[in-house]
């Protein structure tokens, strides 16, 4: 084993320390919190974590672990109910000289209540004994090594973004799941997405008398139910049918029609939307996905709504979205602007056309971008382009322009010509702070 840093000994002896203050001795700091990692199954702690605990005046967890622990003396504080009224209590206790001892499921700080408390408290008020996680567990019993292996939290969470993005950039994650996001409620919504290429492996109960481990199909895991303390391991078993990547070949994704942003263009104009990571991006009037599809490698942890009316469009739009993998991309069938209020706002606005037939959509996309954002519009006709420009400047949002011509090559008579593509016309505009 390791030595401890010179930080870590600091910890080490003040956790050592815990017990020795009383409110008698007002001059000295609060003890440290300790936060003390059970590990999994029936709790287990390490002798200096357990000399912690015993030390404590007051022991501070969720009811299975508080229950673990039923001959303490000390006094309990349940973690139900609004966290901030647990953490005031664990401040009151701390302030007035007394000793606490946090328990926290596996290890406090992997997806665990040790990040709520560094957000409260701080490092220096908080000393952590570390303990084995339910990842660790789980890839124990199925012989995987976790080492770079992906774990996101859906306990709580409405939102499956970090799902999508660690499944579409690694093919395999670990989710800790809870009473909503059941094992079976994420395998139907990755089945909803398209994701059929994946197989779950429910790890139930670890380390208890009832363990079970399940490798099913997601179409299996859909129908199946689990133990509340359940964690997934979900990986995908064959390649996309279509490796996304930028600049995609115009042929590579479905389309019944030649209306589409092609290579070019969509090069120029992802360049100039610039997404980063962690955005929310909007394809309004995606079609069939170019532009969604390409700009979800942008914003990695990020997610993409792809909003398209027209039904056949859309059909495709989502088998392209199933066959590239691109997970992190939403279809939505709407239409815009009324389709648009339940989406989150926008970091970034695409529109590939059909601003001239809708002069209420404009101000409608400008008012929900949010402040720094940027709407990157194409436009083919001048009097769109015309339109878009008063408009933006009725707006007071400054943007600029680029007019793009590309001129493929093709062969002629053993040689090459050039056949020049329709001029498109990229508007880019940006919303100051000021513009909110």
């Amino acid at each position: 084993m390791k030595q401890a840093g010179t930080k870590g000994k600091t910890l080490l002896t003040r956790a050592r320390r815990l017990g020795t203050h009383t409110a008698m001795t007002p001059k000295l700091s609060p003890p440290p919190i300790a936060v003390l990692g059970c590990g999994m199954g029936r709790p287990w702690l390490a002798p200096e974590a357990a000399a912690c605990l015993a030390a404590a005046r007051v022991i501070v967890g969720g009811a299975r672990l508080l229950a673990a622990f039923p001959d303490h003396p000390g006094r309990r504080i349940p973690i139900a109910g609004p966290l901030a009224a647990v953490l005031d209590a664990i401040e009151t206790a701390a302030t007035a000289g007394q000793t606490v001892a946090v328990l926290a499921d596996g290890d406090g700080l992997h997806f665990g209540i040790g990040t709520t408390l560094l957000g409260r408290f701080g490092p220096d008020r908080l000393v952590f004994f570390p303990n084995v996680t339910a990842v660790a567990a789980a890839c124990s019993r199925l012989g995987r090594p976790w080492a770079g292996l992906p774990a996101v939290s859906l306990h709580g969470r409405t939102d499956a973004t970090p799902l999508f993005a660690a499944l579409a950039a690694h093919g395999a994650v670990a989710v800790y799941t809870d009473a909503t996001n059941t094992p079976a409620a994420i395998a139907a919504c990755l089945l909803e997405r398209g994701g059929e290429s994946f197989t779950m492996d429910i790890c139930e109960d670890l380390h208890l008398p009832g363990e079970r481990v399940r490798r099913l199909s997601l179409s299996e895991a859909a129908t199946a139910s689990a133990s509340a303390l359940a964690l997934v391991l979900i990986e995908r078993t064959a390649p996309p049918e279509v490796a996304l990547h930028l600049g995609l070949p115009d042929e590579a994704l479905l389309r019944h029609d030649a209306v589409f942003t092609k290579a070019p263009v969509r090069a120029v104009s992802l360049a100039a939307l610039a997404p980063r990571p962690g955005d929310v991006v909007w394809d309004v009037g995606a079609g069939t996905g170019s532009v969604a599809l390409e700009a979800s490698l942008l914003n990695p942890g990020g997610p993409v709504f792809a909003v398209e009316r027209d039904p056949a469009r859309h059909a495709l739009l989502a088998q392209n979205i199933r066959r590239t993998g691109a997970l992190t991309v939403t279809p939505v069938r709407a239409e815009a602007p009324q389709g648009l209020d339940a989406l989150p706002g926008p970091h970034r606005i695409f529109v590939g056309g059909g601003l001239s037939t809708r002069p209420d959509l404009l101000p409608e996309l400008c008012r929900r971008l949010l402040p720094g954002g940027r709407l990157v519009i194409n436009a083919v006709l001048l009097g769109s382009l015309g339109q878009a420009m008063d408009r933006l400047a009725a707006l007071s949002l400054p943007f600029t322009l680029t007019q793009l011509q590309a001129s493929p090559a093709s062969p002629l008579a053993g040689d090459l010509r050039l056949a020049a593509d329709n001029p498109v016309f990229i508007l880019t505009a940006a919303k100051e702070p000021a513009h909110a």
